[in-house]
């Protein structure tokens, strides 16, 4: 099934609706306006294999210009739209990207990337005249370009410890436009959503992260209909269940805390009997917030563990995660590897570092040192997380490499602190970090967010630290408690941690 054949077979079904203006397009308007797209990427020289950047907010354009993509053979490049004009522009450069396609909401951003010497042309929607994206496209055919072929996305890694890495994509193991994917057999076998064209998909997260974007266009590859919000809100994501009737949604830990944080008759207040199938990845979601999800809407939720990289995957469906608490599953995507520091396999319930055994290499784009860091010597790849099997074969999360904080010789994972923190009542989010110390190396900072920030102060450090203190040895206790009204953390759940890192690496380094 493909998005083509449903254009010709029920052409007036809603491909998307966004949930809060209530925009809608169906199968053959977004067939349409992919057509044209393509024929505009060809009329500006890109052909298969060439690269463009799409720098756009949810909106019902951003589908069919992936659509478009798929079958003109092009590399499209989602871009995060909260990015800076010079991390944008690095961006297009290291990827070869031959155009930029964007909207009027980005022009100070465009602007800025021009007087900075942005050479490639630009695609605006909403710009004003007839220079604008819907008067230049409006002038191409809606018909098939002649040489379809599958497209491929070249997504770029978050940037949370450096400059962004673009993941090289693999090749379409068909090439033919309409071929299938394996995430269709996935969609429907592993998390089972309906393969009939009757799933009506929640996403909440911004299209240019991996798992929205992969997801929505398999929705999309089986008939359903993609209800996308426009900026995630914890109130607003319970009424579009309600409203659209929503069967299948995709979420990260974040989207959990934020709705169970709200009061219990804002809870209570919608209709979320026709929601089947929720899906959630992304970060490491603490074992308290999990089991209140399962226990608020039922045992429909389903976990995957997986990276942009497309190197492996694990999944774990409700029943089986309350029997293995904390885990993120089984290897449903290659085979799991745990490995110590000298590369050797650690045992059963001994931690390491997590490789997958995988059919499907990745390689980071223009940067070979990053992509060997990322090999073991028999091959296997790694996303760089911490973790360990059980007996039953079901991984564990602990963290991810980069994050550990070694104080005082002592290895301290971060992750364990956050998601006792995120659990208290008056902590809206939490990020943990370790800050240069004299004595010890490094210190535990606790950087929390309070659910009020007129709550900040010596009283709430005192009655976190005690909170904690309860369950945590006192060497992993945090010696510093930073209140902030906002933690830098991306749409898809990820926290900035180099930024508050080298924030207090500074100030280490002034106070010394």
């Amino acid at each position: 099934m493909h998005p083509i054949q449903h254009a010709k077979t029920r052409p007036d079904h809603p491909a998307v609706i966004m949930a809060g203006s209530g925009d809608t397009i169906t199968y053959r308007q977004m067939d349409d306006a992919a057509n044209r797209m393509a024929h505009y990427l060809r009329s500006q020289g890109l052909a298969e294999g060439d690269a463009f950047g799409l720098l756009m907010e949810n909106c019902v354009h951003y589908h069919e210009i992936l659509w478009a993509s798929q079958r003109a053979g092009t590399v499209m490049v989602p871009i995060s739209t909260h990015l800076t004009a010079d991390e944008v522009a690095y961006i297009l450069d290291d990827s070869d990207a031959r155009l930029l396609v964007t909207t009027t909401k980005f022009d100070s951003l465009v602007d800025q990337m021009k007087a900075a010497g942005l050479a490639i042309p630009t695609l605006t929607y909403g710009a004003p005249g007839a220079g604008s994206a819907e008067a230049v496209l409006a002038a191409q055919p809606a018909t098939p370009i002649d040489d379809q072929s599958a497209g491929r996305v070249m997504l770029y890694s978050s940037g949370t410890t450096g400059r962004p890495k673009g993941i090289v994509p693999a090749p379409p193991a068909d090439p033919e436009v309409e071929a299938a994917v394996p995430l269709m057999a996935l969609a429907t076998q592993g998390f089972q959503i309906a393969g009939d064209g009757s799933s009506i998909y929640l996403s909440p997260a911004p299209m240019y992260h991996a798992a929205p974007l992969s997801w929505s266009s398999c929705i999309h590859r089986l008939g359903g209909t993609v209800v996308l919000m426009e900026k995630f809100d914890p109130e607003g994501a319970l009424a579009a269940i309600e409203k659209f009737r929503i069967t299948d949604s995709q979420w990260v830990p974040t989207h959990f805390l934020r709705m169970l944080k709200l009061p219990e008759d804002v809870r209570g207040r919608y209709d979320l009997s026709s929601h089947s199938h929720a899906i959630h990845a992304a970060a490491p979601c603490p074992v308290d917030t999990k089991r209140a999800m399962i226990d608020w809407w039922g045992p429909i939720i389903f976990e995957y563990y997986a990276g942009s990289e497309g190197n492996g995957m694990t999944m774990v469906a409700s029943p089986d995660w309350l029997t293995h608490q904390g885990t993120v599953g089984r290897a449903i995507l290659g085979t799991l590897h745990i490995c110590k520091d000298d590369d050797a396999e650690a045992q059963v319930g001994e931690e390491g570092v997590i490789f997958f055994e995988s059919p499907y290499p990745f390689a980071y784009h223009k940067d070979e040192g990053k992509t060997a860091e990322a090999t073991h010597p028999s091959g296997w790849t790694t996303l760089g997380d911490i973790g360990k099997l059980d007996e039953d074969g079901f991984l564990y999360l602990t963290d991810r490499r980069s994050n550990m904080i070694i104080s005082g010789g002592v290895n301290i994972y971060p992750q364990e602190i956050e998601n006792l923190l995120v659990t208290h009542e008056k902590v809206m989010d939490a990020a943990v970090i370790g800050a240069p110390d004299e004595d010890m190396g490094e210190k535990v900072v606790a950087v929390v967010q309070p659910v009020d920030m007129a709550a900040a102060g010596d009283d709430l450090e005192a009655e976190l630290l005690a909170y904690l203190s309860t369950k945590l040895s006192r060497l992993k206790l945090p010696r510093l408690f930073d209140f902030r009204p906002e933690l830098p953390r991306e749409a898809n759940g990820k926290l900035y941690k180099r930024k508050l890192k080298e924030e207090y690496r500074i100030r280490a380094q002034e106070e010394a």
